[in-house]
């Protein structure tokens, strides 16, 4: 799938689905979750874009629930697949990143 391989698992707070580091990337898989959990996982993983480049999302879906939320911080590319979607986060340059307020609740 998209997440590589050899990608060693990382332990990330708040996060309720494994993450996996490589080359200086996050992966997660949310595709197989149910709302709330592909934003909270989200939400967690952006707030490490302070130290790693990229940020990779595996979803069954595009989250636009997130997009508004996070897109001041953060760029971020989707990419359509048969059965999932894979969305590329990077941190805007120059930006300090606060997540604190945001809510994690999803309509959909």
């Amino acid at each position: 799938m998209i997440i590589p391989n050899d990608a060693k698992q990382i332990e990330v707070k708040k996060a309720t689905v494994p993450f996996f580091e490589k080359d200086n990337t996050i992966y997660f898989d949310t595709s197989e979750t149910a709302i709330p959990e592909p934003m909270i996982n989200a939400l967690a993983g952006l707030e490490l874009l302070e130290k790693y480049s990229k940020l990779v999302m595996i979803n069954h879906k595009i989250p636009l629930g997130l997009f508004p939320k996070i897109e001041i911080f953060f760029d971020y590319e989707v990419e359509e697949f048969e059965d999932f979607v894979k969305i590329t986060f990077s941190k805007k340059k120059d930006i300090l990143i606060n997540l604190t307020n945001i809510n994690s609740n999803c309509q959909g």
